[in-house]
This record gives structure tokens, sequence and C-alpha cells, in this order.
């Protein structure tokens, strides 16, 4: 399947500064799939080593990081000549061997003629509890995320339409009403099977939301068994309880993260490392309070609030029990967790596009879903899951810091009017 890093791992293959590469990502986001699609591409040889399973590559890397014996080492034990330009080495669950870490700053000082290429599911974490020494300044590094809808369009053999969907974004003008239509009805499937590349393949294959919705339950037990694994006992439970409080959050009307909810009594001491767990871990996103409407937004963050998104809207959907007939209705239902699942949906793609997530919130009860710097001004978004638009608190947010204009986010097709840009639902992907 395309995915958008591919571009960017190109780009670091040709540069001639590159230094070792590491890429970053939760589990089953395709980091795995997309490194081996990208050296058979684009090298020769490709000598993959999982750390993780390989317990004898592993124990080497305790031994020795000089990087000739390294190569020396690896070609012994993949039977596999490694050529300097012509062959790409990939390090897989980096974090299950610190000494492999340490060892990406060694080839960048002594042998960067080599690509070598890093992934780590869990590398935040790994680093964070056991105080690994990360080669700051000698490694590149990549994000990977859940497809997002575009890549989701891509798989689906929907290009044209993403094209049409990026072309209309930018002139702001309305798509015809059959694609406006069918581009909505692959939103709503989007929200179910979310972008997983296992669950996307899967649906693709079958066409059935059921055996989608059976992947993204696997996928689950995954991540609750990295929790037992990559945390003492008891801080396991706190992490599980703090991910299975987050559709339950998203329910409220006040959808700030609230610590009892999590358990009676709950506060940031007992839980708040159970959440950065989950957001080094990558399977959480956290979208900050904002108090204030001015430049630079991240330096008026209130850091004990917050709101937390699973990191994939189909794993949201799954874990809340969301009925699939409710979300593939034609009829614009009054319910709202609807709400809640679109909001998720769109700090998704706007994480995926590089923004940091921020909310404003004033002392009373005017809020804003999500507030951008874009071309060094200062945007308020707002997300309708339908078609009734009407928002009090965004137009107090513009007339308060003066913002250019406004960006709606509903059901409705593109448009301009009043200062507010109506952007579709399916189009966030083109908010950059």
């Amino acid at each position: 399947m395309k995915r958008k890093i591919s571009d960017q791992l190109i780009a670091w293959k040709d540069n001639p500064k590159r230094m070792p590469l590491i890429v970053n990502g939760a589990r089953q986001v395709g980091k795995t799939y997309i490194l081996k699609e990208f050296g058979v591409r684009f090298f020769k040889q490709v000598v993959y080593i999982n750390l993780e399973t390989n317990l004898l590559a592993n124990s080497y890397f305790e031994t020795d990081i000089t990087p000739l014996r390294i190569v020396q080492f690896l070609e012994t034990l993949t039977n596999t000549r490694i050529i300097a330009g012509e062959t790409l080495v990939i390090l897989d669950e980096i974090q299950a061997c610190s000494r492999a870490l340490t060892s990406l700053k060694t080839f960048c000082e002594e042998a960067p003629q080599y690509h070598v290429v890093a992934a780590g599911s869990l590398l935040g974490v790994a680093v964070n509890r056991d105080k690994y020494s990360f080669p700051v300044g000698k490694v590149d590094e990549l994000n990977m995320f859940a497809m997002d809808f575009e890549e989701f369009l891509w798989a689906m053999d929907k290009e044209l339409l993403s094209n049409e969907i990026s072309s209309h974004y930018t002139i702001l003008e309305t798509m015809p009403e059959a694609l406006h239509i069918q581009a909505l009805e692959l939103y709503k499937q989007y929200l179910i099977v979310g972008g997983m590349p296992a669950v996307v393949a899967e649906f693709i294959g079958t066409r059935s939301l059921i055996t989608s919705t059976e992947i993204q339950g696997r996928i689950l037990n995954e991540y609750i068994a990295d929790m037992a694994k990559y945390a003492a006992p008891v801080t396991s439970v706190k992490i599980r309880a703090c991910y299975n409080s987050i559709p339950t959050q998203l329910a409220k009307e006040n959808k700030k993260f609230q610590y009892k909810i999590v358990q009676k009594g709950g506060t940031a001491t007992l839980f708040g490392e159970s959440i950065e767990w989950l957001n080094s871990a990558g399977i959480i996103l956290k979208c900050q309070k904002i108090d204030q409407g001015y430049m630079p937004i991240a330096a008026y963050k209130d850091l004990s609030d917050f709101k937390l998104y699973m990191s994939d809207i189909g794993m949201l959907t799954m874990k809340s029990g969301m009925a699939q007939q409710t979300i593939l209705s034609p009829v614009e239902e009054d319910n709202g967790f609807m709400g809640a699942m679109s909001e998720s949906y769109v700090a998704q793609a706007l994480y995926c596009n590089g923004f940091p997530l921020h909310y404003w919130k004033n002392e009373n009860t005017a809020e804003v879903d999500f507030v951008l710097q874009i071309e060094g001004k200062v945007i308020p978004l707002e997300v309708k899951k339908g078609l009734r638009t009407k928002s009090v608190s965004m137009t107090m947010f513009m007339k308060k810091y003066d913002s250019p204009y406004s960006i709606r986010i509903s059901r409705k097709n593109f448009g301009y009017e009043n200062q507010i840009k109506s952007i579709p639902l399916y189009a966030v992907f083109c908010i950059k």
C-alpha cells in the first residue's frame, strides 16, 4: 500500500549528509512492511534483524558496537554481503537493545557510508524507563502513523477522488454532489476500519467490517501485552485503566481528561506516569488546553488540562462498541458520541500532518475544538458531526484574537462565507 513516508525515506537515502535513521511509531502502523519494501525497491540487498526476537544479534550488540565488526557479524548471521550504498540494514524493534541504539552513534561517526535504519514501536517508553543514552544529533528521525484518510483512499483505489478533494480544497469550490456523497460514504467506512494497514488490507480483500473488528481486537491484545512487558506490574494496571477510560472520557460533554473517571479518587500523581507511557508508545494523542489565542500558542498551555484521543479512529470505534449501523446510516442521528468520534478523527488527521494539538477554553463555557498555527496566524477550528454548524465559541474566539479566518469541519461541502472556511470531514488531510 502506498504510504506518504515513502517519499521521506527516498529523500533520506539520497541525502549525502544523512545519518542513521530511526523510524518511530506505534505497533502495527506498518513500519516493518514499508522499510522492507523500501529496501527491495531501492537497494540490491536488504539485511533485516529483529532485535526483539533475534537473541543472538541482541547479545552481540551488548558486547561490541564497532561498525566494522557489526557489519562482519551481520554478514555472517544473514549470509548476505553488506556493501555501502547497495545494502539497507534494518534494525527492527531497537528498543529491545540499548547498545544497538548506541551503535547508531558510532555508525554516524565512523561509518556514515552505510545505510542503516532502525525502527522502534516502544522506543520512547524504553528511553524514559531504562534511561537509554539516546544518540542526540547523531541520527535522523521520522515518525510514522496509522494510515490517514488520504492513504485509505489510495488503498481503496480512489486516488482520482483524493486528487479531486485536494484540488477543491485549494480553491474552496463545491465538489460535485455525487463525488461529495461518495467521499462521505468512504469517510464513514474509515471511521470503522481506521488506518491500521492490516485492518485496511483485510477490508479491501473481504469488504467485511466484521473481520476488520476482529483484527483490531488482536492489535489491542498486542498493546495490552506491551503494557505488561514494558511496564512494572502496578504501572501496567494503571496504564490499562487510563487507556480503557478514553471512550468514557470522550463521551462527556466536557471532554477534559478527568482522573476520577479512571478511578474514584484518582489524581495526576497516581496516573500521570501512565498517561505519559501511552503517549510515548504512540497509541494516544494528547491535546493540551490553551487559555489565550496569541502567538506562539504553545506558550499559553495549561499543562494540567488536556484531552486524550486514541491514535487510530478505528481502534476507538471498536473499543467504544459504537454500532456500525449508526455510523453508516444516511440519517443524521442525534448521537453525542458521533461528535466525539468526528473530533477524534480530526485530531488524528491534524497530528499526522504535523500539528501539535491544542484546544481553547475561556473562564466561562466557550470552547474551540482545535487551535492551529498556520503561516504565522492563529486559526480556530471547530468540528461538527453533521450539517448543523453554528458555533458561538468560534465566533467569539475570532473577534477576541483577530483571526483572519476560521475553519469549520462538517458534512457540508466546500465553501467560504463570513470568514469561515467550510471543509468537509473527508478533506481534513488537506489542512497542512
